[in-house]
């Protein structure tokens, strides 16, 4: 049998042509599918956060995420339960089998360390560690049925911002951005303002891109001075020579990137110069908060304690979402345990702390937002990454440790049926047992809210239409107005 100088026989080379015959099918099947299409588009959004389409029309063009860093009890703030009272001292019963983090102590069914009243026509039952936040009841949307897929912190606050427990895929912001863009290309699309006592554990891959490109990951600000280190030039190069830098930088990385097709973050790069440059001059007066009235500064909290720092972040993240900013997150609690809503030590100690911080400036929000016409368009989400048990921490003990199986977020604002409460947990408030809601149903929901199709936004990534929600998840139909 007789070889080519490539080393093939015959035969090996009739079989790869035939081989091929079957791709050039395959190619011109995928192109009548519309394949090639798709995701061509898909490239050429590379870097570009101008405003898109939504889905459909939607009330929220905007949102605000109040992450509360470290899972609050759902027991202690929006969950009322009397068995609590009812069956205190006793073990949690039978049959609730569950994973206890840390390998921390189980102690007995502890009732809540706050009282809980009424609130506004709706009657919604919300505790004293939120007295200010009840005033907006009839606003609230509380979901008590959460669920999630991991008890530790780190990939419980990955998850929640990603929709998965690793890390590398993009967050919630960065897909909200990819979808609609932006309506201000001199500020950030999504913009990440953290807790002075630290970041959440796991850090950047909470606000990431993930595989997508680099303009729509976060922008962290400070609420503080310069909002962004080292945003300004120094002072001996004016704006003009500063402009001709910029764009002899421009011409030589466009040259570069012609010659080298594809280059993602080359693109994205260039765009960040443009959007660094543009925003010297408007994001310093975006966080100025001297241009506020003294009774706007007072209501949020800003100037006294212990209100001021949260107070700032929530008139901060006002102001961006009138400027047309698309995704605000703002951090309450940093660090680890006590720095943060994790109350191992005391549920009384750590929510009474972390609960003053934030009621005030949170309410005050959403009264800032209405008088302003701007909470029908903006989407205001609070919550943390998971919850926590009904029981104590160990006897005797008043902490509660870590609860993946059934915790409460509430939705407020653009499209969101006001002064009720959906799903359920058990008498204990253990487990979602009603109307059970998923992070991936949640994201679903946030995203439906902006007018977007979950399983509709999608990126094309190593040969896969990646989603948020990937291909899980529903609409929360139940909580739209």
């Amino acid at each position: 049998m007789s070889f080519f100088p490539c080393g093939q026989t015959r035969r090996e080379f009739v079989w790869q042509m035939g081989g091929g015959f079957a791709g050039l099918a395959l190619t011109s099947m995928l192109s009548q599918d519309g394949f090639f299409s798709r995701h061509a588009a898909a490239g050429e959004n590379v870097g570009n956060a101008s405003r898109h389409q939504p889905h459909f029309t939607a009330k929220a063009k905007s949102c605000i995420f109040l992450m509360m860093n470290g899972a609050p009890s759902q027991v202690d703030t929006f969950d009322y339960k009397p068995s609590l009272q009812k069956y205190a001292g006793q073990p949690l019963p039978e049959g609730k089998a569950f994973t206890n983090s840390g390998g921390r102590k189980v102690g007995f069914l502890t009732p809540a360390f706050r009282r809980f009243l009424p609130g506004g026509d709706s009657g919604l039952l919300i505790s004293d560690y939120f007295p200010n936040v009840r005033r907006h009841a009839d606003k609230l949307a509380v979901i008590r049925s959460c669920h999630t897929d991991s008890h530790a912190h780190g990939s419980a606050l990955v998850a929640m911002n990603t929709g998965k427990t690793f890390i590398g895929r993009p967050s919630l912001g960065s897909w909200c951005v990819y979808g609609l863009g932006t309506e201000n290309q001199s500020l950030p699309g999504y913009v990440v303002i953290l807790d002075k006592r630290g970041g959440p554990i796991g850090g950047q891959p909470n606000w990431s891109s993930g595989f997508m490109s680099a303009a729509y990951q976060g922008t962290l600000f400070r609420p503080v001075g310069d909002p962004i280190l080292d945003l300004r030039g120094p002072e001996h190069v004016t704006r003009q020579a500063q402009r001709e830098q910029l764009d002899l930088l421009a011409r030589l990385n466009e040259q570069h990137l012609a010659a080298r097709p594809g280059g993602d973050e080359l693109a994205a790069r260039i765009g960040s110069y443009e959007l660094a440059f543009r925003m010297q001059s408007e994001a310093p007066e975006a966080v100025d908060l001297s241009q506020e009235t003294a009774e706007t500064l007072a209501m949020y909290g800003v100037g006294q304690q212990p209100t001021d720092e949260y107070g700032r972040n929530c008139l901060v993240a006002r102001r961006l979402i009138e400027r047309g900013v698309r995704f605000v997150q703002l951090y309450s609690g940093g660090g680890h345990l006590e720095e943060t809503w994790d109350a191992h030590e005391s549920i009384e100690k750590n929510h009474g702390r972390h609960g003053a911080e934030v009621d005030q400036p949170i309410a005050a929000l959403l009264t800032d937002l209405e008088q302003r016409g701007l909470l029908e368009e903006t989407l205001i989400v609070w919550g943390g990454e998971f919850g926590r048990m009904p029981f104590s921490e160990g006897q005797n003990a008043p902490g509660r440790n870590h609860n993946p199986y059934g915790f409460s977020m509430w939705l407020a604002g653009g499209g969101v049926k006001g002064g009720m409460a959906y799903g359920e947990t058990d008498e204990f408030g253990f487990e979602a047992v009603v109307d059970r809601v998923h992070l991936h149903d949640l994201h679903a929901t946030i995203l439906h809210l902006l007018g977007m199709d979950h399983e509709r936004l999608t990126y094309f990534h190593q040969g896969r239409d990646e989603s948020l929600t990937d291909v899980f998840g529903k609409v929360v139909t139940g909580v739209l107005a």
